[in-house]
Formats: C-alpha cells, structure tokens, sequence
C-alpha cells in the first residue's frame, strides 16, 4: 500500500521502519527540519519497562497538591492555563480510580516490555550501534524515599522484573561516582535496563527506513486532511491534494487540531518535560549508565560524552516560556549527585519539550473509524520506551495480522 505518516519523532520514524520491512511505500511528513525534533529530541533516555506506569493512579492528586507549592515540585502547574487543560485535568482525577488505574497499567506494562524487545531486535539489525548503557538505579535518599518505593517494588515483583534493593555503600560500587557527601539510605538496581539516546537511534531508523524506499519530506506542514477522503492531505502553502491508500496520524501535540475536522477529538494536552545536557569533562566524575532521584522526579543519564538530567511535568504555560525553577531543580539534583559530571560553563543544552499526554496513560494505537485513517499518538513521557512496540502492533494491524502482544484497550474506543 501506499501509506502517509504524519509526524518523524521516534514513533512515527520507527512506524515508517515497520511499514517498510512489511513492503509498503512509505511517505513521512515533518514540519520539522530533521526526525526527532520534538517530543524525542533530549529526553531523558531512560528504557525501563517496569517503571512505565500510569500518571493516574491512586494517591496521586494529592501527591500533587501537596508538591504545588514547594520549591523543587516534579509536577508544575502553569499560567496560562486553558480550558483545555483543566478539562484535561478532570479527566486525569477520574482516571486516578484504583480499577481504571490497574487495567491501564497492564495494558502499559505489555506494550512497554514488548517494545523493549523489539528495540533490541530492531538494533541488532543495524549496522552502527548508539549510545546507550545497560543498568539503571532508582536513589533512595531516605527513609521516607524508601517507604514510598515499597509498592512500586512490589509492582516489580509481580512482573518478574529482574531488580535488587541494595543499600547506599552498594549502589556506590555500581555508581562510584556518586556524590558521598549527599545521603543515600538505599537504591534499586535494574541490571536488564537502561539508558539509551533516543534522537540517535531515531537518526539510524530514519537511514534504515531510507535504504529502504522510505521518503522524508522534512519542513512540510500539514495543513489539514480530508474531511470526504481522510486518507488525503493537503500541505501549507500548496492547494494539491495528496492522495495515499492509507494514513496514519504520529503527529504529537499537533495531532488533535488535525483530526478534530473529522470528528475525531482527543483529550490530549502538553505536558512540558525539561532537560539539560552537558559535554563530561572527566567520564570518572560521570554516571556508568542512568540514575532516578526518586524524591525530586529525575534523571540522570550518561550519553556517550555528555551527561543529561532531565525531569518535570508542567501543564498549561506556553512553549516558548521557561520555567526557571524546574531547571534550578535539574541543576540541584545534579550537583548533589555527580556535581563534577558536567561541564555547565559552556556549551549546556537547555531544552522544553511537549509530551503528548494522554489524561489515563496509555497511548491510542490502531483503527481511527475513519476509512484510512490510523492512529498511533499519545505515549506522553514514554515515547522511546514505546515506540518500537507500538509500530510493530500498529504495522500488524494494517496488514490485517494479529498482533504479538493483547491490544485490549489501546484503540481509541477507550476514550469514547
């Protein structure tokens, strides 16, 4: 078939990849210069299926309302706040019941542990390799810390996830170089997960998909689609119509102003994430793999020369604007960590990103009901350890196979 995608982060680039292993002809449409400029640009990296969770869950609104006001908040409410934001909002404290809460955590849980497996499998396939690190460490700062860490333990349990909790003098072995003057009362090593740089590997999988008869057509707004034939698109600044036998929307935050023509309406807002990047001076003073610093919400992850730290969640604000005191939080939980690992004089990569944040969790993979027209948006902050998995299902679909993995409540069906 000849299919469109809409939107070259690392989920629509890795769909094109799938469609073209499966022989379709694949066109990739980007209002951006390049892949990955958006959403999978600097994130934190981080490849560990069992943390991939739910933001709504039980306890979480209050969690929230009691960081609201504290200096180094993980969740940061904005102005302006719209009204889509606060429908937005309503939306996520119903998803917080414990029975909506389970049932989208197994449904996360399936495709994020199937999608590490396809990345690996994907990656081997390639010809040169990207930076990424095996082993990842949630800190632990205190006892409070430690409490807090029990249930998501046990989550782990559950799962089979292969983890140890080992106390601070331990966790200090694996990370040497770990701040010894900040407390640390214990951690929880996943030796079978990672770090891994999501722009880089998005760059692979576009030459991959190139190599492949894949077309990117970078710097190329969509304008709208076809209301009669939602396969169509029409670009900016040209009247043709561009027809194709099948589309499929990746488009990130962009996407419900897209298809809400078509009757289609996504409660999707902006979650803003923040990151900083530096050049490693000296790889001793410099996290092996990747850290989460479960009070504050971050992490901090090597990528080859240069070390990121990364966190927060803003809703409302604007993207232009940024919050200075999520980026003081980045710079605190570095300096108490490896407070030697960057080189913050110069050459710092400050960057805000837009997650498409679905309000119960999981993204929207598969049929639109619109004849053509396919959807795989919404993964929020867990696009790279998503994507892969969910190409694959989305390519299976297409072509009319059953999937590997249950999609039960991946459709759009669930937001209806």
């Amino acid at each position: 078939m000849k299919i469109a995608i809409l939107g070259a982060g690392i989920v629509g680039v890795a769909t094109a990849y799938e469609l073209a292993c499966d022989g379709h002809e694949v066109t990739v449409v980007e209002r951006h210069a390049s892949v990955a400029e958006g959403a999978s640009f600097a994130n934190a990296g981080v490849l560990a299926p069992g943390y991939v969770t739910p933001w709504a869950a039980p306890g979480m609104p209050g969690k929230v309302l009691r960081q609201l006001l504290t200096k180094h908040a993980s969740v940061r409410v904005s102005r302006p706040l719209s009204g889509g934001d606060i429908a937005w909002m309503r939306r996520w404290l119903r998803a917080c019941d414990a029975d909506t809460y389970l049932a989208n955590r197994a449904r996360l849980q399936r495709l994020a542990f199937y999608s590490r497996q396809r990345l690996n499998e994907v990656a081997g396939r390639m010809a040169y390799d990207f930076d990424r690190s095996n082993g990842y460490m949630v800190l632990l700062r205190g006892d409070q810390e430690r409490e807090m860490a029990q249930p998501g333990m046990a989550l782990l349990r559950e799962l089979g996830v292969a983890f140890h909790e080992i106390t601070g003098a331990e966790a200090r072995q694996i990370e040497p170089a770990l701040n010894p003057d900040t407390p640390l009362a214990a951690a929880i090593f996943l030796p079978e997960d990672g770090v891994g740089n999501c722009r880089q590997f998005a760059v692979i999988l576009r030459d991959a998909a190139q190599q492949m008869g894949v077309n990117f057509s970078f710097n190329t707004p969509v304008a709208r689609i076809d209301t009669a034939q939602p396969a169509t698109i029409y670009v900016a600044n040209d009247p043709t119509a561009h027809h194709f036998d099948a589309l499929v929307v990746c488009a990130g935050v962009q996407s419900p102003e897209l298809l809400a023509p078509l009757g289609i309406r996504l409660p999707m807002r902006p979650v803003y994430g923040y990151s900083v990047s530096a050049h490693v001076p000296e790889p001793v003073f410099a996290p092996r793999s990747g850290v989460m610093d479960e009070r504050y919400k971050v992490a901090i992850s090597r990528m080859g020369q240069r070390v990121r730290v990364a966190g927060s969640a803003e809703i409302g604000g604007t993207p232009d604007a940024t919050n200075q005191h999520a980026l003081q939080t980045l710079y605190k939980v570095l300096s108490d960590w490896f407070p030697s690992a960057g080189r913050l004089s110069r050459g710092v990569q400050v960057w805000k990103g837009a997650r498409p944040m679905l309000p119960d969790g999981p993204p929207v993979i598969g049929a639109s009901g619109r004849p053509g027209l396919w959807l795989n948006l919404g993964h929020g902050s867990s696009g790279w350890a998503l994507a892969c998995g969910s190409a694959r299902v989305l390519a299976d679909q297409i072509a009319g196979r059953q999937p590997e993995i249950d999609t039960e409540g991946l459709g759009p069906d669930r937001l209806r």
